[in-house]
C-alpha cells in the first residue's frame, strides 16, 4: 500500500528521468519522495516555494505538478549541465525560476526572503547554512529533506552528520518535526 504511486506522474517526469539516466546523474530524488513533495505542495495555494538542489528537475516537476497557478518556485543548483535538463523540460513554466548559483552565495544574498515551502536537497540548507535557511521559512511553512536513511553514496563520516542534523532540528523550539522511516528517509518540519 505505501510503496506504490497510483496517481498520474507529471507530464515531463519520464523525459527528465531518461535524460537523467543518460547524463549519469545518480542522486535524484526517488519517486516516493517526489509524490510526497507534490502532495505537500498542493497544501500551499499561492505559495512561495524554494528548492535547494534542482539536480535535473525530477523533484521540481512533481512540486510544480502540486502547485497552483498563483504559486511560484525558485529552484537552484550549481551544476549548469544538470540545470540544462531541467530547463529543457520545465523551462516553459512561468511559475518556475531556475537559477544557476552556488548555494552559499544565493542563500546569503537572499536571506531576507520568506518561503512557504523549502525542499533542501543539497548541502546548503541542510548541513551548511542551516540556520539561515530555517529563518527563511514563513510561519506555517514546510521545511523538507530526504536521504536521511543511510544511502550507498554517503561518504565516510556522513552518518554522524545526519544524526547531528536530526538532533539539531528536534531541539529547535520553533519547529514541529516529523521523521519518516519511508522512501529514503524524510523529515518534514513546520515553522511555528
Amino acid at each position: 500500500m505505501t510503496d506504490g504511486i497510483y496517481q498520474p506522474v507529471p507530464d515531463s517526469y519520464f523525459d527528465i528521468d531518461n535524460a537523467t539516466k543518460e547524463n549519469g546523474f545518480t542522486m535524484p530524488s526517488d519517486i516516493l519522495t517526489c509524490s510526497l513533495l507534490r502532495t505537500l505542495a498542493t497544501s500551499k495555494p499561492a505559495g512561495k516555494f524554494l528548492e535547494l538542489g534542482t539536480g535535473t528537475g525530477l523533484s521540481t516537476s512533481w512540486i510544480l505538478d502540486g502547485m497552483d497557478n498563483d504559486s511560484t518556485i525558485i529552484s537552484l543548483d550549481n551544476d549548469e549541465t544538470l540545470l540544462q535538463i531541467a530547463r529543457t523540460f520545465l523551462g516553459q513554466d512561468k511559475r518556475l525560476d531556475l537559477v544557476q548559483s552556488d548555494g552559499e552565495e544565493w542563500i546569503k544574498s537572499n536571506k531576507g526572503q520568506k518561503f512557504d515551502y523549502i525542499f533542501a536537497d543539497t548541502w546548503h540548507g541542510k548541513y551548511l547554512l542551516l540556520d539561515e535557511v530555517l529563518e527563511m521559512i514563513s510561519k506555517g511553512g514546510f521545511y523538507i529533506v530526504d536521504d536521511m536513511l543511510p544511502q550507498p553514496n554517503w561518504p565516510e563520516g556522513h552518518q554522524e552528520k545526519a544524526i547531528n542534523f536530526v538532533k539539531y532540528l528536534e531541539n529547535r523550539s520553533d519547529l514541529v518535526v516529523t521523521k519518516q522511516h519511508w522512501a529514503t528517509g524524510i523529515i518534514i518540519a513546520v515553522k511555528k
